[in-house]
């Protein structure tokens, strides 16, 4: 669909019945081909659902009757059967919007000659054309839909008052949303100022005229260049003109021109050519009182058509060859781990396990087929985790409290990293592969290392209460073993549990330094060790263990006092330091969220890339130097 203006008619008329005026004759005819401002327009183009062409053609207001015969219609210089006739009501919708100015300038006969000028083209425009009407000042007012009802209309100009302001683009927006979507529209705005700011602005009038496709015309009254300027860019980024009015004497004349332009407009149809190209330029030529002028548009065809189904463009693909043969590659290797394991023998507990497990109350594991291929993953597993990696895994779980060997724990790591970097290549493709595949490897990592930690804080805080009440027992004449129990069956966890492990241990035949030794050990506790050495120290040379162990219980409380002070006043550091140190990352998301343009090159450029591999160096140092400033050593 395309929208011209007739004002360039008008503007012609209003010249050559001014010129005919002062010289009393009529001006010469123009050549074949003349501008067309000077004989036609094409002023609209639609094409309908069934391929039927509809072009409003508009003549010259004054001119000589047109011969609908000599109508000549070409695309790209092929000639096409046209079909040209009277705009009756009904065939093409056709409207205008009427926006006057009702701000105080207009005071005084510029607003009566406004109202006269209005009503005059009601009067003088065709029947089946609908007219809208709004004034502005300082806001937008009387808005009257567009409508046939001429009636209506008039009273609405009659009843128009001025109030203070003037906001012009909030006029032009308001009066582009009223013209509707369908048909041949246009706007006619009067004003004689400029618009005071406060609304809409120059680009958004800019914008939403051209955006909708509706010419409109401005009628400048007694305007300042610099002003009519501004107008003149938003009639011309829409297709319409600006028409100066001297004085308000010459409205009249301007509003009866247009509404006489749009009396000779002349429809003509024509059925769109099969293989017509999606841009092509239109053509039509038209005889007026002996004389034939023509007048050219580029249009937009061949997308109305039904020729079968339309063809679905299948877009960009999101992940290319080579990421696809990678992750196909990745999930086949999976789905053969998995064959390997389900062909690998069930293997059941063995008889040391079994006795064990009558101390620690585990029971056995079943010896069903989902109990087989799970222990056949951890076998597999086990093949991989061998050595001093495996003791270390271990005793961390152990002190971490989490009932996993380390077999079984690196397999459920494995597939928590494989299943998280499989679903960021369905979802997002390589890039979110690689960062889900990052998260799915260090996310159980950190969470074996914060339950970990935790768990050894809470040994620490509990250390001297239990060797206080190891002391308590001792000085009772209980032996070492049963001081223990004491604390097995009176303590809190974790030491409650840690200390139940010892003394399976020491009925299984391991003596009880040793068993204690591995408490201090898998809860990495330098105090416990410290405590262990003083017994076997008292074991070997003998002593009061009681009053050596109250004395390291007072020695050990004290200093958890002291580091929880220490640890309070240090809080505001290491708070800076996290909020220093996650805010980059965090406003990196969000811009990635909100602005993902403005930060594409960091990611899309080689540039990019370096810059931020060297802010994540300067990240991790500063966090490093920070966490160091932070952290007081008790």
């Amino acid at each position: 669909m395309m929208t011209r203006p007739a004002l360039s008619r008008v503007s012609a008329a209003l010249g050559t019945l001014a010129l005919g005026a002062a010289l009393g004759l009529v001006p010469a005819s123009p050549a074949h081909g003349a501008d067309a401002g000077s004989g036609i327009t094409i002023d609209h183009v639609e094409v309908a659902d069934d391929g039927t062409v509809s072009v409003l053609v508009g003549v010259q207001a004054g001119a000589a009757t047109p011969d609908l015969s000599s109508i000549h219609v070409s695309l790209d210089g092929t000639d096409v059967e046209a079909v040209g006739q009277t705009v009756e009501e009904g065939q093409l919708t056709r409207t205008t919007v009427l926006a006057l100015d009702a701000s105080h300038s207009m005071k005084g006969p510029g607003i009566a000659q406004a109202k006269a000028a209005a009503t005059a083209f009601l009067d003088a425009a065709p029947a089946d054309v609908r007219i809208g009407l709004l004034t502005f000042s300082r806001g937008v007012q009387n808005v009257t839909a567009p409508t046939t009802d001429r009636a209506s209309l008039a009273a609405a100009i009659n009843d128009i008052a001025l109030t203070r302001g003037t906001r012009i683009y909030d006029a032009v927006v308001k009066a582009v949303s009223l013209s509707g979507t369908e048909g041949a529209r246009n706007v006619l705005l009067l004003t004689d100022g400029k618009d005071e700011g406060g609304g809409a602005t120059l680009q958004t009038a800019l914008a939403t005229a051209k955006g909708k496709g509706v010419a409109v015309d401005v009628v400048a009254l007694d305007q300042a260049p610099a002003d009519r300027a501004l107008l003149a860019q938003i009639s011309s980024a829409s297709g319409g003109e600006v028409v100066e009015a001297s004085s308000p004497a010459s409205l009249a004349r301007v509003f009866e021109a247009e509404a006489a332009a749009l009396a000779h407009q002349v429809l003509v149809t024509f059925p769109e050519p099969v293989h017509a190209p999606a841009g092509t330029t239109l053509d039509v030529s038209l005889a007026v009182g002996g004389t034939t002028y023509d007048d050219s548009a580029f249009l937009s065809l061949g997308h109305v058509r039904d020729n079968g189904p339309t063809a679905v463009d299948p877009g960009k693909p999101l992940v290319g060859s080579t990421a696809l043969l990678v992750g196909g590659g990745v999930l086949a290797l999976g789905l053969t781990m998995l064959l390997a394991l389900l062909l690998m023998g069930q293997h059941g507990p063995t008889r040391t396990q079994k006795r064990l497990s009558e101390y620690f109350g585990e029971t056995t594991r079943s010896s069903s087929s989902a109990a087989g291929l799970r222990e056949s993953a951890v076998n597999f597993a086990g093949t991989v985790v061998k050595g001093d990696f495996e003791t270390r895994l271990a005793q961390k779980l152990a002190g971490a409290g989490i009932a996993l060997t380390a077999s079984e724990w690196v397999l459920m790591h494995a597939g928590i990293a494989i299943v998280s970097g499989f679903v960021g290549f369905v979802l997002g493709g390589p890039v979110a592969m690689v960062v889900l595949l990052l998260v799915g490897a260090l996310l159980p990592a950190g969470v074996l290392k914060l339950k970990h930690s935790r768990r050894m804080s809470a040994f620490g805080a509990q250390l001297p209460e239990t060797l206080t009440l190891i002391a308590g027992s001792l000085s009772a004449g209980m032996s070492m073993p049963q001081a223990v129990d004491t604390v097995v069956r009176e303590g809190h966890e974790p030491m409650a549990s840690e200390l139940r492990r010892a003394l399976v241990e020491q009925r299984l035949g391991i003596p009880i330094e040793d068993a204690l030794d591995g408490v201090a050990d898998r809860m990495c506790s330098e105090d416990f060790a410290w405590v262990v050495m003083a017994i076997r120290i008292q074991h070997d040379v003998g002593g009061n263990l009681s009053e050596v162990l109250g004395t390291v219980a007072d020695t050990l409380r004290e200093r958890e006092y002291l580091k929880r002070q220490v640890r309070t006043l240090s809080a505001e550091g290491r708070l800076s330091a996290w909020i220093l140190g996650a805010l980059p990352v965090v406003m990196f998301l969000y811009m990635l969220m909100a602005n993902r343009e403005f930060i594409r090159p960091l990611y899309t450029q080689a540039l990019g890339w370096a810059m931020l591999g060297g802010a994540t160096l300067l990240l991790a140092m500063g966090s490093w130097f920070m966490a160091k400033l932070a952290k007081v050593e008790v």
